[in-house]
């Protein structure tokens, strides 16, 4: 029984994976993220209100608050054909800001699974 509750758990994150990938979104994990930010020229975006970015962040983001009134106006500022990976704290407010770079034409969109509060369980450190 608990192989077939751990089976059922299993494709139903891969489910959810392969419907955000179709909007164009990849939803990563913190080591995908960490690789990333590693190779790559990453554009890492917080999200969250800067509060939030004060008590701890990602080294090298840069604070985008989703609920300023011109958040959407800040990620055109950003480059288009540069990767952009967002995060929040656990996930809802960066799946929403994912989408709309998708919708405004990013190349390359990545979502942090489980926000920061995932990342700080896994390294256990923020700037």
């Amino acid at each position: 029984m608990k192989y077939i509750i751990t089976a059922l758990f299993l494709m139903s994150t891969l489910a959810c994976k392969q419907e955000i990938k179709k909007v164009g979104v990849t939803l990563i994990t913190p080591e995908e993220m960490q690789a990333l930010l590693l190779v790559d020229q990453v554009q890492l975006i917080d999200v969250r209100t800067p509060e939030e970015f004060e008590s701890g962040y990602v080294k090298n983001a840069v604070n985008m608050n989703f609920y300023d009134d011109d958040f959407s106006e800040n990620l055109d500022k950003l480059d288009k054909t540069k990767p952009v990976c967002v995060y929040c704290k656990k996930g809802g407010r960066s799946a929403k800001a994912a989408k709309q770079l998708h919708e405004k034409g990013f190349e390359e969109v990545y979502d942090l699974d489980g926000g920061i509060t995932n990342w700080i369980k896994k390294y256990k450190t923020v700037h």
